[in-house]
């Protein structure tokens, strides 16, 4: 059990604060003056301490870097007009944090440690917190392995830490989305659903090619028939056809149960729509589209929160978007920042205060 009295904190000397400024920032750029970190060791979680941000010390031999035994979440905190800070649904993101060590055969973090230790990592940086719409304070756990032998097992020892970095919007425009027919981002059986760090640097080459034709990420499909759609790079993906929300759903495992797909499905069900988790072929997509019953598609994801999607390219059959005259997305995401910002009941109990 790590208890608050066992996180020892160390301050740092001087704020970096005052040299940033929070109305004017890009994602994930820039970070605050304090880091959590906790190291695993025969067992045990220990040496849980909260101290100024600073560089790693680490063996060139260390396993994380040969391996890949790495995992993560993505988490934000937000103020409200009164200035009190909350996290938005932590518990939820602490739960797929040890989803994804189990996958990686990694340990279990404590829950004390995981919400104990962020909620004390962001109110001592709550400065850092932005007000401006569509930003927030970015919060990162992050686990590795960290024995210092090379050899194809599971580390002996692991790393826990905590970081926050403020940030504006991840996509700060509507996106131009190109579908992936070739390669593939996950295979039922494999590690899609989980948060785990090498999913993303696979994922990098088709996104940089698809970039090169001028669009801003890949819609992934299934790895058999390359049929049916999956998720979007950083986010997972909502289609409203007709009077229905259509997701993929998550039973192969190949796709990752996002806490903003969640919540987005509570909200499309207040809003009155029909919501469909099941398997969704861009023929259909491209059918709907031609028969005027495809109104919208947007993504969902923590940096994201609500994208909307202007474009979408399968082959040279491109559908566009009128993201301006778009009714459902836009509620939604302005519902969610509403009630992360305190303007909108939180009848969800979704935000947890710091």
């Amino acid at each position: 059990m790590i208890a608050a009295m066992d996180i020892s904190i160390t301050k740092a000397e001087r704020s970096k604060l005052q040299e940033l400024n929070l109305d004017n920032l890009p994602f994930g750029r820039y970070f605050s003056d304090h880091m959590l970190e906790a190291d695993y060791e025969d067992g045990e979680w220990k040496n849980v301490e909260i101290k100024p941000y600073q560089p790693l010390l680490m063996s060139p031999s260390m396993a994380a870097l040969h391996y890949g035994q790495a995992i993560f979440e993505g988490i934000k905190a937000y103020k409200n007009s009164n200035g009190n800070a909350f996290i938005f649904r932590p518990l939820d993101n602490y739960k797929r944090f040890n989803i994804s060590a189990e996958r990686m055969q990694m340990p279990a973090v404590p829950e004390e440690l995981f919400m104990e230790g962020m909620r004390q990592l962001v109110a001592l940086d709550r400065n850092w917190i932005p007000s401006r719409e569509d930003h927030s304070l970015y919060i990162r756990p992050f686990m590795f392995s960290s024995d210092e032998v090379i050899g194809v097992r599971p580390s002996e020892t692991y790393k826990f830490m905590i970081i926050l970095s403020p940030s504006g919007p991840y996509y700060n425009m509507p996106m131009r989305i190109y579908v992936e027919e070739k390669y593939v981002r996950a295979v039922p059986g494999g590690v899609g659903y989980v948060k785990a760090a090498g999913n993303y640097g696979a994922a990098m080459f088709a996104t940089a090619a698809a970039k090169k034709l001028g669009y801003d990420q890949v819609l992934w499909m299934d790895a058999f028939e390359h049929k049916y759609v999956q998720e979007i790079g950083t986010m997972n993906v909502f289609f409203i056809i007709g009077d229905k929300a259509i997701t993929p759903d998550l039973e192969q495992g190949t796709i990752l149960d996002g806490v903003t797909r969640q919540s987005t499905i509570t909200l499309l069900k207040e809003i009155g729509l029909t919501i469909e988790e099941r398997p969704l072929s861009i023929e259909a997509i491209i059918e709907a589209y031609k028969a005027g019953t495809l109104h919208e598609v947007f993504g969902t994801g923590t940096a994201a929160t609500i994208s909307m999607i202007k474009e979408l390219r399968y082959k040279d059959y491109v559908m566009q978007f009128d993201v301006d005259s778009w009714k459902t997305a836009p509620t939604v995401k302005k519902w969610l920042a509403d009630i992360r910002e305190g303007r909108r009941e939180d009848k969800y109990n979704w935000m947890q205060k710091v």
